[in-house]
């Protein structure tokens, strides 16, 4: 199929596949859609004579225009994208774009907030080896090294998005598993549950950062601390399990961006302990991973 229109329809039977690997990359729908509208301007302009992998080849040019866009977007200082108002999260009506919420939920929460902690190189060489298989060969040339060099551009990303690994692995898998029958149990509201996986002088611990005003920072007791997390259901549907401080606990991450952490301490499988971290410049500094990537 030749001509302009030949390869605009060759290049649209890609847009999915080119919207998911910008979306990962950038971590915003709108940018994924400028990324991707960006990428066919210039295969438009080069054409794609010789091009005998062209899912390949699109993949790549994405790939360029979504480096560039987080390297400016590095250089001006922009308020990164896994930071969000509370009054975002607490509007009525639901916090997410229906649509974005539908790919913040298949590519993951946790694994977009972990993501945008990466430098641009890092993240692109990620993506597209791990998320999406593409030699480092050809990655080399996308982001400006050697093969050896995105080959540990990707492991040192790696080695950030999934953490320090322990030799405790069966207790953190245990851990997890109180993880989310808590997450489960506050998205439905599910008192009973909340109670089983609570212990009984639980305590919960807030920054002025994570609760309204008039909320009290402190709440001791399994029932008083399930009474509140019922009330907070709406954060925990946009929360997801994660590595806390090399521990497992959980994100609040509407749209991928970071609102809040939960750092639980976990005995003899319920939870003791609860801190609601919110303070911008702790969560910054708050070492967060995913397992299962």
């Amino acid at each position: 199929m030749n001509g302009p229109e030949g390869l605009a329809t060759r290049f649209e039977a890609h847009r999915d596949h080119l919207r998911g690997v910008a979306y990962r990359m950038l971590g915003s729908l709108d940018d994924a859609e400028d990324a991707v509208q960006a990428a066919w301007l210039r295969v438009d302009r080069a054409g794609v004579d010789g091009v005998e992998n062209l899912a390949g080849w699109l993949t790549t040019v994405v790939a360029r225009v979504c480096l560039d866009m987080l390297r400016i977007r590095r250089t001006r200082g922009e308020e990164s994208l896994t930071s969000i108002p509370e009054a975002v999260l607490e509007r009525p009506g639901g916090i997410e774009p229906e649509q974005e919420a539908v790919l913040a939920e298949s590519v993951g929460r946790a694994l977009l907030v972990v993501l945008d902690r990466l430098t641009p190189a890092e993240r692109v060489a990620f993506v597209l080896h791990d998320l999406f298989a593409v030699p480092f060969a050809e990655i080399a040339p996308v982001v400006g090294r050697t093969t050896v060099a995105s080959k540990k551009l990707a492991s040192r990303a790696r080695e950030r998005v999934r953490g320090p690994v322990t030799p405790d692995e069966a207790e953190r898998a245990e851990d997890y598993g109180v993880v989310d029958a808590f997450l489960s149990a506050a998205r439905g509201g599910d008192l009973d549950t909340l109670l089983r996986v609570l212990a009984p002088d639980v305590v919960r611990v807030a920054d002025r950062f994570a609760v309204p005003d008039g909320v009290t920072r402190d709440v001791r007791g399994a029932r008083a601390v399930a009474e509140e997390t019922r009330i907070f259901a709406h954060r925990a549907r946009v929360g997801e399990p994660a590595l806390v401080d090399g521990r497992p606990g959980i994100v609040i991450a509407p749209n991928g961006r970071l609102f809040a952490a939960l750092r639980l301490t976990i005995e003899a499988g319920r939870i003791t302990r609860i801190e609601v971290i919110a303070d911008p410049a702790r969560l910054a500094e708050l070492p967060l991973a995913v397992t299962g990537i």
